[in-house]
């Protein structure tokens, strides 16, 4: 399978409104089967997927599968300061374009990428009925915030949400491909700042609660990460495997991976991958 495709055949998103405030986009399948909600990461935003990660959007029209997505506040063309989201508001967003998908008839499959992961699964946690399947891309599930820290942090991103907690996250651990950290790191619409804490916060008030309701999912998911990921820990995807109760669950792991496995070595069986286990799991086309 070819790992990009002509940027001719990658439809220009419309718009489509949450009505939360967030930036949406659709791009819709010539003959839909199914539909998914794409959720990107930190510090980046929803088109990058259709230029970037091997072309997915443009895989995903070809196969049946219209896309919807949203920009987080504070990332792409949402509005919001630069890098600064809450990730609880981003929870009740992403249940929100749920809502709105739910209007339609089609079988709904969820993806999440690192931060966007969390917040996708977070969202099947409180709200897990509607959905045909989940795929979760080095999520950001188990991130191992100690308690004093997550305790502390809360009131206090109240009162200084812009106060850095970590550096800005190196583009050189997104892929082991220099031209993709390279795109990466000239790409003036990802966030290239700091961490502020209102993002470490929050982030820590959703990771940890979340635990002790996976024993009860019971959605279809793929879980996708590299062994070597330097920014989201590899266990954290082994760990959601072993504790969940769904009984149709898959983890795909790159030996040596990067964080954006879709954007490193070996994305061309990444993609094959995450294609042939949606295609599985959708209805068949209509003759």
């Amino acid at each position: 399978m070819s790992a990009s495709v002509s940027n001719n055949n990658i439809n220009t998103p419309q718009d489509w409104d949450i009505g939360t405030g967030v930036k949406g986009y659709v791009w819709q399948a010539d003959h839909p089967r199914a539909v998914l909600l794409l959720q990107h990461g930190y510090g980046e935003y929803a088109q990058r997927y259709a230029q970037q990660y091997s072309h997915l959007i443009g895989h995903l029209q070809a196969q049946g599968v219209s896309v919807y997505a949203i920009d987080l506040h504070g990332h792409g063309y949402s509005s919001g300061k630069r890098g600064h989201v809450d990730v609880t508001q981003a929870v009740q967003d992403h249940l929100a374009a749920r809502r709105k998908l739910a209007a339609q008839p089609l079988p709904i499959f969820l993806m999440g990428h690192s931060l966007g992961g969390l917040v996708t699964a977070s969202s099947v946690v409180q709200q897990s009925e509607g959905i045909q399947g989940v795929i979760l891309s080095s999520a950001a599930l188990d991130m191992n915030i100690p308690a004093p820290v997550r305790i502390l942090s809360q009131p206090l991103a109240k009162v200084f949400p812009s106060v850095p907690v970590q550096p800005p996250l190196k583009a050189k651990y997104l892929s082991r491909i220099k031209s993709q950290v390279n795109h990466a790191t000239n790409d003036a619409l990802m966030y290239h700042g700091s961490v502020p804490l209102q993002v470490g916060a929050s982030l820590s008030k959703l990771s940890h609660p979340n635990w002790p309701h996976y024993k009860d999912w019971t959605t279809p998911v793929l879980l996708m990460h590299g062994t070597k990921d330097k920014l989201v820990p590899y266990l954290s995807s082994t760990r959601f495997l072993a504790t969940i109760a769904a009984l149709d669950k898959t983890l795909y792991t790159v030996e040596g991976g990067y964080h954006e496995l879709l954007n490193d070595i070996g994305h061309d069986e990444t993609l094959a991958q995450l294609l042939c286990w949606l295609s599985q799991r959708m209805p068949t086309a209509r003759l």
